[in-house]
């Protein structure tokens, strides 16, 4: 991988970790629908006037229903259920439950599309659900004040990104990225506004919480998708979603470091199987002769 591409990756894992982290800090502000809806409703604002300026309007409107759908189940559900989940668990453990997001695209293409899927990439899926297992078990208390909900929500955000990831290949092969990145935010930003007028603070937020809010939108959904679908031009796609790998690395750091978040044995060991259980269901860790 050449220095530039290689720059990239670490930027984009320093960047998607980092997301987490505002999250936490904006939501207990905004509630976790308000806070959705101005990050995705921010980078769509971020993302516009570039799409304009390609001429990119009309492909956006040509497939406005496949974008509506990738908004909703690449953005505006697990972003929600991510904030949702930022009220009560830290960013080191989102982002570790996030690394999940390419096994599960991997089974979903094969149920779905019928792609191939070899017997490294079968025992890739079944390692990354025992790191899961792992990660959530001293956490999954359902009783009053109980984490148990917050977990379910975050273990399930992956879930959406791979029916997401399989649904572009199906409806949006083709299509211009930042036209399919743009068309998304804005196709979220309307799914989840009627929730948001209605789920709106009544008390206004504060000065910390609009910055991470906004860096939150326009750092690390905006510019993040530039940076990905560079990665993706210039790597290809198993090279760009190798971020995979560094994101949890960063969410644990930024956590540990701004919020004082405490790595726990169960959080490294969860992170470690689902990591190799990741690199297998990618095809990344082969069997040698």
């Amino acid at each position: 991988m050449r220095q530039r591409n290689l720059l990239d990756l670490l930027l984009l894992a320093a960047v998607w970790g980092g997301s987490f982290l505002f999250m936490r800090v904006a939501v207990a502000d905004f509630g976790p629908v308000a806070l959705i809806e101005l990050r995705v409703g921010l980078a769509a604002l971020f993302l516009l006037p570039a799409a304009l300026w390609r001429g990119k309007l009309p492909l956006i409107a040509k497939h406005w229903k496949a974008l509506l759908m990738v908004g909703t189940l690449n953005a505006a559900v697990p972003f929600l259920l991510y904030a949702y989940a930022a009220q009560s668990l830290g960013a080191g453990f989102l982002s570790v439950a996030n690394a999940i997001t390419p096994v599960w695209g991997a089974v979903i293409g094969w149920l779905w599309l019928k792609d191939r899927l070899a017997w490294t990439r079968s025992l890739g899926l079944m390692i990354g659900v025992v790191g899961i297992v792992v990660l959530v078990w001293d956490k999954l208390n359902f009783s009053d004040g109980g984490t148990g909900p917050a977990v379910l929500a975050a273990i399930s955000a992956p879930v959406f990104y791979g029916i997401a990831a399989n649904w572009t290949k199906r409806f949006l092969t083709g299509v211009d990225a930042l036209a399919n990145a743009t068309g998304s935010m804005i196709g979220a930003s309307l799914v989840l506004l009627p929730l948001a007028i209605a789920f709106w603070p009544e008390t206004p937020a504060s000065a910390q919480a609009w910055i991470s809010t906004i860096l939150l939108a326009v750092v690390c959904t905006g510019a993040a998708y530039i940076i990905f679908f560079r990665l993706i031009a210039n790597v290809g796609p198993t090279g760009a979603v190798s971020v995979t790998f560094l994101v949890p690395i960063f969410g644990v750091v930024w956590g540990a470091w701004f919020l004082d978040e405490s790595i726990t044995p169960s959080i490294a060991a969860g992170a470690a199987i689902i990591l190799v259980g990741t690199a297998l269901a990618l095809g990344l860790l082969k069997r040698r002769a």
